[in-house]
């Protein structure tokens, strides 16, 4: 019988389990990893890959023959919803891509992952690499984790107390915000991506930055060339608010409202992975909308394991959590919203006390 951490229960901080576990060296994750090199489960999966970006650039191409063939009407906004959609399985491609389950080399893997993420959706590849590098090093690490750094929204009381600007703002009511505020997702990552350009870390900034804009021009030319100027905005407006959406639906369940660290609070590297968590529960269609992210467990565990080993590496890793005692969360998808969304509305408290203290 596996263990969950109680969902009822609110997830700020790290259980005390975490402190100090996995002193001999991290051997809990070894003896798991054996387990699951023993089953094969890093093997690469060439076919699978071949069908999948084989199926997303089909789809690719035919979002944008309707769209061409359609011409001057507003049912390019079902177009519009099509490719919002479409660009979100470019974006989880790039992700594969970028974690190296697809190709073994780096060569190979960054071409590709420019390839789809910069060309593809106009998302840098070496932005996205370095932000999701240190969030998975250090996942829900409040000084160490770009992903719950302090912006927009807080992710933790203490962040709520120390909030400016807009933060403070909308912070007492970010809950109820959250999924309007991706709308605005899409056109942060095309924005994010072009300031990244001038950051030192950025490797072959000038071939990222002209497939960025080749990207940007392409979609600007053609929507406007063949829209009137209200269709193409609409249509533009339409599609990358879906598109935000749908990349902030995909990735929200997966750390949201889990434990956090702080200071110098760092578990062994499996407890550490397992415990800021969260597993979604579901089908071949919630794998496939969710790009195997739902098994977010067994991703942080083995980023490089292919996506259609990620269920069955679940049955193994659960199991062995229940063994060595390591809470494993996992829940339904509107649940893990729920519980996301809970989660922001208790953080915002310290803000809303002080305004009715006003």
């Amino acid at each position: 019988m596996t263990t969950s951490l109680d969902a009822s229960v609110p997830h700020q901080s790290a259980p005390a389990v975490t402190r100090g576990s996995g002193a001999d060296g991290g051997s809990d994750f070894a003896r798991l990893s054996q387990r699951i090199t023993a089953a094969g489960l890093m093997c690469r999966r060439p076919g699978y890959y071949a069908a999948r970006i084989g199926l997303v650039v089909g789809l690719y191409a035919a979002g944008w023959g309707a769209f061409f063939v359609l011409g001057d009407t507003w049912g390019q906004l079902a177009v519009a919803a099509f490719l919002a959609f479409v660009f979100g399985q470019v974006a989880l491609l790039a992700h594969d891509l970028a974690h190296r389950q697809v190709f073994r080399r780096r060569r190979p893997s960054e071409v590709m992952g420019r390839l789809f993420g910069n060309l593809g959706v106009g998302m840098s590849y070496g932005w996205w690499m370095n932000k999701h590098t240190r969030h998975h090093a250090n996942p829900n690490h409040e000084d160490l984790d770009p992903d719950v750094a302090p912006d927009i929204l807080v992710w933790s009381t203490d962040q709520a107390r120390a909030s400016r600007g807009v933060a403070r703002l909308i912070g007492g009511h970010q809950a109820l915000l959250f999924f309007p505020l991706l709308t605005l997702e899409g056109f942060n990552l095309h924005v994010s991506s072009l300031r990244a350009l001038r950051s030192p870390y950025m490797k072959k900034r000038t071939l990222e930055g002209a497939l960025l804009l080749l990207h940007i021009a392409g979609l600007l030319s053609a929507l406007f060339l063949v829209l009137s100027p209200g269709k193409a905005a609409a249509f533009l407006v339409l599609n990358q608010s879906l598109f935000g959406v749908y990349l902030g639906c995909t990735f929200a369940p997966n750390h949201k409202g889990m434990p956090t660290f702080t200071g110098d609070e760092r578990p062994d590297f499996l407890r550490r992975q397992v415990l800021t968590s969260r597993n979604v529960r579901g089908g071949l269609f919630t794998d496939m909308m969710l790009g195997g992210l739902n098994y977010q467990i067994e991703h942080h565990l083995f980023p490089s394991m292919p996506t259609p080993h990620l269920r069955r590496a679940q049955v193994i890793v659960r199991y062995y959590c229940a063994e060595i005692g390591v809470p494993y969360h996992e829940t339904g998808l509107i649940r893990s919203y729920r519980e996301a969304l809970t989660h922001l509305h208790r953080v915002g408290e310290p803000i809303r006390r002080q305004k009715r203290a006003r």
